[in-house]
């Protein structure tokens, strides 16, 4: 069996979306300049705050993905409502700073998590699922490559990998039923690992809305940037899930990094 036709399209149009570029280049595309320049705005434990607002964004999206999730569709996507409720969300946070982003963050990331919903919806995934739910929180550690990242290890595949184990953990212990605990080890574990990626792509987002210049609407555009990108890696995320279920993981993987040679992607 191959892939071929229209599949192959869609297999090429999502490994596209996730392996390249990364969100630290669309942030530097978007404010002109290195994003490392607001990191010297940012106050000296602001290494430490990252990763609390990371795994507090984190949480939130657990205590979300646990809950019943209404089963009918919002309209043609309702990916322009998310924006823009994000954008108004980034707006607080660009005029207010860190510490606005501890309350943000949490909020951005659920307003996220919704979209990334509807997007699993669109490509024919049960959103009744806990396997599905889980599988929209994994989309938050696709930030796509850093300049700290190695190819290998930063790869769409490479981090399903990474991510394997815990992500069937945490189904398993919610699937379940009865009562969840966000506090079980399993999804303290999920959240600890996919926050290592996702606290990174916070960071830039930080880096990027410390700059004076930015503010309130800088915010607001750094945000709807920042919902753009995980509405593209939900959607390769989802396309390659749907061709799984279609033609097996093996082929669709082996596939899938053919075109990557086919792009001069390592």
């Amino acid at each position: 069996m191959i892939i071929s036709g229209n599949d192959l399209d869609n297999l090429e149009r999502a490994m596209c979306l996730l392996e390249y570029p990364g969100i630290l280049i669309k942030l530097t595309d978007l404010i002109g300049g290195p994003i490392e320049k607001g990191i010297e705005y940012l106050p000296k434990n602001w290494k430490d705050k990252i990763g609390e607002i990371s795994n507090k964004s984190l949480t939130a999206g657990v205590n979300f993905a646990v809950k019943s999730v209404d089963s009918k569709s919002d309209s043609i996507a309702s990916e322009i409502l998310h924006k823009a409720a994000v954008a108004i969300a980034g707006a607080g946070g660009g005029a207010f700073g860190l510490p606005a982003l501890a309350i943000e963050m949490p909020v951005s990331t659920v307003i996220m998590l919704r979209s990334i919903v509807e997007i699993a919806r669109s490509e024919g995934e049960n959103i009744d699922s806990v396997e599905t739910k889980i599988s929209c929180l994994e989309v938050f550690a696709f930030g796509g490559p850093s300049t700290s990242d190695d190819a290998s290890e930063s790869s769409y595949f490479a981090i399903r990998t990474v991510l394997a184990k815990t992500v069937s953990e945490a189904a398993a212990y919610i699937a379940k039923g009865g009562a969840v605990e966000v506090s079980a080890p399993v999804l303290i574990r999920l959240v600890s690992k996919i926050a290592e990626r996702f606290g990174v792509v916070i960071s830039e987002k930080a880096a990027a809305q410390a700059i004076p210049i930015l503010g309130a609407i800088g915010g607001a555009i750094v945000n709807t940037l920042f919902i753009d990108h995980f509405q593209d890696m939900a959607r390769g995320h989802f396309i390659v899930r749907r061709l799984e279920r279609k033609y097996g993981t093996e082929l669709v993987k082996e596939t899938y990094e053919s075109l990557k040679l086919n792009h001069n992607i390592k």
